[in-house]
């Protein structure tokens, strides 16, 4: 009897998916490391508050969207191989430094640097799209993110129990935990290096020369990078907004001041001037010459998986983070149901990611899935934002879980489209639009302290009818994503200038 090719560990591929998706487990296991043991940390240091704990969670998604960015980049010059094992092991020390901070200071600089780690995620989207073939893409992406993203609930069921049962006493428990959590990392790390190829055997890996903006087709594409661009630094510069303010207790000025939000803007405005004009100086001599047929992708697709990613990632993110109050409040529920409610949304990762990435190879069209996922979406925040008292709570919880299957499904048709849209800058091409996760979720979560909860559930409905749109108008279908091999859509010259040939993946 033939194993189940998920398990069939013979397979060199198999056993890559599988370190993969622990790597992308543990950097989520680092990333949520906070939120379990918020609660033992306010009772155990005399001079942390609420307030504290809002300035530690802003700090810690702040560098997430840069770090997407530039990760991607380096997982193209590098290889993901490089990237995720050095990843996990430099983003360790932030935090042995968060669990033996004993000031303010020293926890908001490790949890400002331990942001960066969100952007792992990214790095095993270009392992995968390495070693499965377009015909497996969807299932195998789906799989490794579906899996990986449960990292986050792991920490919020382990780091507790670690820190009262096997270190006996939350009072410095809750540290011991956040170390043998860094070391988890770190171990990791320096196994995932040895463990893993970044090709199969006789396999070229395709990536950038140099480490460098994204690479366009055309003027008008040329046009869009820059225009896309622009969101990533004002998602930045709307954080800085929202540390500006939060007050921390007894202050009579917020923690970060006028001058300070002034200052990060201009850095921010000198960084994007600086993108621009690195950007110009790489694509406008390659335009002037002219980009060879067999080279040229469309940017439209890059622009269209943005906006999707904004609108079911960002929303994921954004509705994880009020659903408890909004059941608690809404059905008068104990706050522990209310947070098992909560926890469905999320827990169907499990199954909803990979199913997303296998419906996309299943169906033929890669394009019609991403559209049917986003108009679920759609329909299923429209029907959310009308939950009150008088409906059945399970009527409310059905419908809280199935917007979530296609909230996730949708996540993980995203990822099933990305590699196939330039192969040699999957990274680059995921970064942008992982980024653009957390750009929504920014959004989101402003949005939603403005607003009351039947009016952002709109809002986040109109975001993926808004995706939806820019699929049906914009989205092309990938070119050999169904294919039972890759194809080569850039050959490496040698020193001398001759063609190197590459083994195909199958």
């Amino acid at each position: 009897m033939k194993k189940p090719e998920l398990v069939d560990f013979d397979q060199e591929r198999i056993r890559v998916l599988h370190f993969t998706w622990i790597a992308f487990f543990i950097t989520f296991y680092l990333w949520f490391n906070m939120a379990p043991l918020a609660s033992t940390m306010l009772r155990n240091l005399d001079w942390l508050t609420k307030e504290h704990l809002k300035v530690l969670a802003i700090c810690n998604v702040a560098l997430t969207i840069p770090g997407r960015i530039i990760i991607g980049i380096l997982i193209d010059r590098y290889g993901p191989r490089r990237v995720f094992g050095w990843l996990m092991i430099i983003m360790s020390f932030p935090v042995f430094a968060f669990a033996l901070g004993n000031t303010f200071i020293q926890l908001l600089i490790a949890r400002l640097f331990l942001s960066v780690i969100g952007a792992g995620f990214v790095v095993g989207i270009r392992m995968v799209a390495d070693w499965f073939p377009p015909k497996m893409m969807g299932r195998a992406e789906g799989f490794y993110a579906g899996w990986g993203n449960f990292g986050s609930a792991w920490a919020a069921m382990t780091l507790p129990w670690i820190a009262l049962s096997v270190f006996g006493s939350y009072e410095d428990g809750w540290r011991y935990a956040l170390m043998v959590n860094g070391m988890v990392s770190l171990i990791y790390g320096v196994m995932y290096m040895r463990l893993v190829n970044d090709m199969p055997d006789g396999a070229v890996f395709h990536g950038a020369k140099k480490v460098q903006p994204m690479e366009v087709s055309s003027w008008f594409d040329l046009f869009q990078y820059i225009v896309w661009s622009a969101p990533l630094m004002g998602a930045l510069a709307l954080l800085a907004w929202r540390l500006s303010t939060v007050k921390l207790s007894g202050a009579e000025t917020a923690f970060f001041t006028p001058t300070m939000l002034y200052i990060s803007w201009a850095v921010l405005g000198a960084i994007y001037v600086m993108h621009v004009f690195k950007t110009l100086q790489v694509n406008v001599p390659l335009l002037k010459a002219g980009i060879p047929e067999e080279d040229k992708y469309s940017f439209a697709n890059v622009a269209v998986l943005n906006t999707t990613y904004f609108a079911n990632f960002g929303a994921e993110l954004a509705v994880v983070s009020m659903l408890p109050i909004f059941f608690e409040t809404v059905f008068i529920i104990d706050p522990k149901l209310a947070g098992m409610v909560a926890a469905s949304f999320a827990f169907v990762n499990l199954f909803a990611r990979p199913l997303g990435g296998l419906v996309s190879d299943a169906l033929g069209s890669r394009k019609l899935v991403m559209l049917i996922y986003m108009l679920g979406i759609t329909a299923g925040f429209f029907g959310m934002a009308f939950i009150n008292a008088a409906w059945p709570i399970w009527v409310a919880v059905v419908l809280t879980i199935t917007c979530s299957v296609f909230v996730q499904g949708a996540e993980g048709a995203t990822f099933a489209v990305i590699p196939f849209i330039k192969r040699r800058m999957t990274g680059q091409i995921a970064g942008m639009a992982g980024a653009y996760g957390n750009v929504g979720a920014v959004c989101y979560l402003i949005a939603y302290s403005l607003v009351d909860a039947k009016t952002f559930f709109l809002i986040l409905s109109a975001g993926a009818g808004i995706s939806f749109l820019c699929c049906l108008l914009f989205m092309t279908e990938p070119k050999g994503s169904f294919a039972e091999e890759f194809e080569v859509d850039h050959i490496p010259e040698d020193a001398e200038g001759h063609l190197l040939k590459e083994k195909t993946i199958d």
